[in-house]
């Protein structure tokens, strides 16, 4: 039987025609349109004899090259949008939501489980936290008003690296407005044109453009297979001066664990320095919650850079370095992600903050998501799903293949109050699609039953549709 994801993602000729008209009715057309020169345009009126200093000087360029809607990417974005119409598929993503994000939430007034939520710990709205962010904003405002090297400077700024630094035990840290910036800037402030980046396959966008925008060599070896990236060492290493080697602690797609005690041995023997973004595994791995380092009970000085995110644990917005005092000052005068960005709003460090310190003072939390975590992988197993490399930490996908399939069984899903999102290509590879769950401590078992059985009984009508 013919795979219909093999004849552009199930549709038959004729349908692939009428898609195609449709796009054309609204988009620039997927030919290429003709060219006029400047002697064939209409003056425009009232332009009088400036016109000619207005008219482009290269003629020869396509009209179709000054216009967005013509745009490759854009082309992609309207024919996935047609196919999913086609097929009565809705589109999942940038629905809104009614309610703060947390195990339930609240959509066009209606109930749902709610597996897309970054609220690891359930701090999200915790009394607490929206106190003190509350008070920060009676006496600070909603903005820090300045880049924080000039003017946006503010105590909780402060507070919170100090806090950060004490919890992975380094000299200091600086916290940027956003995570994926905090990434990039990193990268690309460390490293230039005679350095290298080594990065997971499954690496998170941010690492790899920091890494691009280094201008850094750029080498990829196999999710967590630390023979291939030390084979990589060996035959290339020599080459570069400065080497970052970068991973996530949490996989972010995947739910797998980066190997870091034999990434501490490669980065020390061939002389790199090591780069864990923690932005899914600070909160979710480790007795306390303290991350990677605490899951492998290695010292947490023996990595180089500890980067994280606020949005996730700890419930508010932006991204964090922690590492050495000479690490942080750098960044703190040369990354542009910092230097140039108004400084984090202060009731947002403030809340962040106070999430940290009921992380730690609460280790329960963390005990009772890894619990659920690991009854959501078992459970998954049982039914047969596929779960990719979990490893049963806050994050599993449910690996269905298909783009389309992915996509069906979040609408299936919808329409039984279960919010799940589709993850697809080209976010993960060709055939690898899948439904992420994130879990929070605030479900519980029988909201992972729940969903468990309504994807099993909608699964093999999904599959059945699109083969």
């Amino acid at each position: 039987m013919t795979n219909k994801a093999d004849s552009l993602f199930g549709l038959d000729e004729d349908a692939q025609k009428d898609m195609l008209d449709r796009l054309r009715e609204h988009s620039f057309a997927l030919t290429e349109p003709s060219r006029t020169t400047d002697q064939d345009a209409p003056e425009p009126h009232g332009l009088g004899q400036h016109t000619a200093l207005r008219r482009r000087a290269v003629t020869s360029v396509p009209e179709y090259f000054g216009s967005i809607a013509a745009l490759p990417e854009y082309k992609q974005m309207c024919v996935q949008r047609l196919i999913a119409e086609k097929v009565g598929i809705m589109e999942p993503f940038f629905i809104c939501h009614e309610s703060i994000a947390k195990g339930k939430t609240r959509i066009q007034g209606q109930d749902f489980l709610n597996f897309a939520t970054y609220d690891y710990l359930g701090l999200n709205g915790h009394p607490e936290v929206i106190a003190v962010a509350e008070q920060t904003m009676h006496e600070f405002g909603t903005s820090a008003g300045a880049s924080r090297l000039v003017a946006g400077e503010r105590p909780q700024h402060a507070a919170l690296e100090k806090a950060l630094a004490a919890m992975y035990g380094v000299a200091d840290a600086v916290v940027f407005v956003s995570g994926h910036a905090t990434n990039v800037s990193t990268l690309s402030t460390l490293l230039g044109a005679r350095d290298a980046v080594y990065h997971d396959a499954l690496a998170h966008n941010s690492l790899i453009l920091g890494a691009v925008l280094s201008g850094a060599a750029r080498y990829s070896y196999p999710h967590n297979d630390c023979e291939a990236l030390e084979r990589l060492l060996r035959q290339t290493r020599e080459k570069h001066e400065r080497v970052i080697i970068a991973t996530e602690g949490l996989f972010s797609m995947d739910g797998s664990i980066a190997k870091l005690p034999e990434l501490i041995a490669l980065k020390q023997e061939y002389t790199c320095f090591l780069m864990i973004d923690e932005a899914h595994s600070l909160g979710t791995l480790g007795a306390n919650g303290y991350g990677v380092s605490e899951h492998f009970g290695v010292d947490p000085t023996d990595v180089d850079i500890w980067m994280g995110t606020l949005s996730k644990t700890l419930c508010s917005c932006g991204g964090f370095i922690a590492g050495c005092s000479e690490l942080v000052e750098l960044l703190k005068y040369r990354a542009p992600g910092f230097v140039y960005s108004v400084g984090m709003s202060p009731p947002l460090a403030a809340a962040s903050t106070k999430a940290l310190e009921i992380m730690l003072r609460e280790p329960e939390r963390t005990s009772r998501l890894q619990a659920l975590s690991a009854f959501f992988l078992h459970e998954a197993k049982s039914r047969g799903l596929n779960t990719g490399h979990a490893q049963g930490y806050a994050i599993i996908p449910i690996i269905v293949g298909s783009s389309l399939v992915a996509g069906y069984l979040a609408a299936a899903l919808f329409q039984r109050k279960i919010n799940v999102l589709p993850i697809i290509y080209p976010v993960v590879e060709e055939g690898m699609a899948r439904l992420r769950f994130f879990l929070s401590s605030e479900h519980t078992e029988a909201d992972i039953l729940t969903a468990l059985d309504a994807l099993t009984e909608e699964l093999p009508r999904a599959v059945e549709k699109f083969q």
